[in-house]
């Protein structure tokens, strides 16, 4: 099992699916989600700040943090 499967697991199913008390239930799920999301992005960004730095490990962190933030811009 993945990281990603556990967190699915943990927050639950996010998608709609026309029925009033399954989907409030999974609007609270995607407000987890996205609350979560938000903050693994925030993490992301400031790691990002380093991709200019001169230490080597720091600076490839940095530009992969960027490269995934410009991928999800492109997105």
């Amino acid at each position: 099992m993945e990281i990603y499967d556990v967190v699915k697991k943990l927050l639950g199913e996010i998608e709609p699916v026309g029925e009033t008390n399954t989907d409030e239930k999974r609007f609270e799920n995607l407000a987890a989600t996205t609350h979560l999301v938000d903050k693994l992005i925030f993490d992301i960004s400031q790691v990002s700040h380093c991709a200019s730095r001169q230490e080597y490990s720091m600076s490839r962190a940095g530009k992969h943090a960027e490269q995934f933030l410009n991928d999800i811009k492109e997105a």
